[in-house]
């Protein structure tokens, strides 16, 4: 079956059809952003985490892998730690490494590396074709740097104010994520929105597009072929997609979140910062509910993200999602078991194009 569904989004990005791969740090992605290229849409890298070096073998992985443009996202924001309550907040952790049987942490101060500015210029020597940018803009100087390479310029964004700052930055188009999307959203500044400006997709892309004449991407537990319609027809000229890809054949997720996933339901997911500090929509297990009514709070992002790195790791190690941060979008009933990427895109698709028509 033919499809034909392209927008200026697709012109401007040189793909196919207008559905962009979110990019999901932490999550290893090579195989997956390279077939949803393949398949026509953007993939992505999700880098943030990445050492520079992973991240121009992942580069280079990719290339190997797809021909068609793909995406590398990263953190735009501050990466100073807050120790101030840390040795408060790892005897609440290490009960948990207790529990895990993992080696307790002393109350010692952390310093969290900050290789962002290396990581762009790996990202500028390998020439990628977009650059993705959440938590904030990219310093002018860098995104100047980028656009004069011909790269492409993506921003998260989370209101109408994140949206026009966006486009006056230069930026080539904008995610518009909803308070639906999993894991982190890029709120810029979270001392005026504490737990992200959580404003709904089907509100706040409208909002957005009547502002800025910039191509807007839709985001937010957008799953199938009546969502990227509905996108459509709210003035959004494309669909970013994260949580529906997590459970793919190709998702270098692991298989126990993946299982989680397909457990989960529209019930399942609560936005916390109690892994990373900064807030982030997941499915609730025992490391989230260790914290509830707990009168330690997590310390700012990124100094949680960095304390709890270990139970992450060995959570995972074990396969025990409970303490695993599943980071996931309100959707989920619309998740399908290891399906192949190329599969979830025609069937997304055909579904577009019999509603459309």
């Amino acid at each position: 079956m033919s499809i034909h569904l392209s927008t200026e989004l697709c012109h401007i990005f040189n793909i196919r059809y207008p559905i962009f791969l979110a990019g999901m740090a932490g999550v290893p992605g090579v195989q997956l952003a390279a077939a949803v290229s393949n398949a026509g849409g953007l993939g992505s890298l999700g880098a943030a985490y990445m050492s520079p070096k992973a991240i121009r073998e992942a580069i280079q992985e990719i290339r190997k892998s797809t021909e068609s443009p793909f995406a590398v996202n990263l953190f735009s924001t501050s990466f100073v730690d807050n120790n101030s309550r840390i040795r408060e907040v790892q005897n609440e952790l290490n009960k948990i490494r207790e529990e895990l049987g993992i080696i307790q942490a002393s109350g010692e101060d952390v310093s969290t590396p900050n290789h962002f500015e290396e990581q762009f210029a790996v990202l500028l020597e390998e020439k990628v074709p977009v650059i993705s940018a959440a938590f904030g803009l990219l310093p002018d100087n860098l995104l100047q740097q980028a656009k004069s390479a011909g790269i492409r310029i993506v921003s998260m964004v989370t209101t109408v104010n994140e949206a026009i700052l966006a486009e006056q930055a230069g930026c080539d188009a904008i995610v518009a994520q909803g308070s639906e999307a999993g894991g982190h959203r890029g709120t810029f500044d979270i001392s005026k929105h504490p737990m992200g400006a959580n404003i709904g997709v089907m509100a706040l892309v409208p909002q957005i597009v009547d502002q800025v004449k910039i191509p807007v991407i839709a985001a937010g537990g957008i799953m199938d072929g009546r969502g990227l319609v509905a996108a459509l027809a709210l003035g959004a000229q494309g669909i970013q997609m994260g949580t529906r890809f997590l459970t793919s054949f190709e998702s270098g997720a692991h298989e126990d979140y993946k299982d989680a996933l397909m457990r989960s339901t529209e019930e399942s997911t609560v936005i916390t910062k109690v892994f990373s500090g900064r807030p982030a929509r997941g499915i609730v297990n025992k490391f989230i509910k260790h914290w509830d009514g707990n009168s330690a709070q997590p310390l700012p992002f990124p100094t949680q993200n960095t304390i709890t790195r270990d139970i992450r790791n060995a959570a995972s190690e074990q396969g025990n999602a409970e303490y695993m941060s599943l980071w996931a979008g309100q959707g989920t009933r619309m998740l399908t078991d290891r399906q192949k990427v190329e599969n979830i895109m025609s069937e997304i698709l055909q579904q577009a194009k019999l509603i459309l028509q």
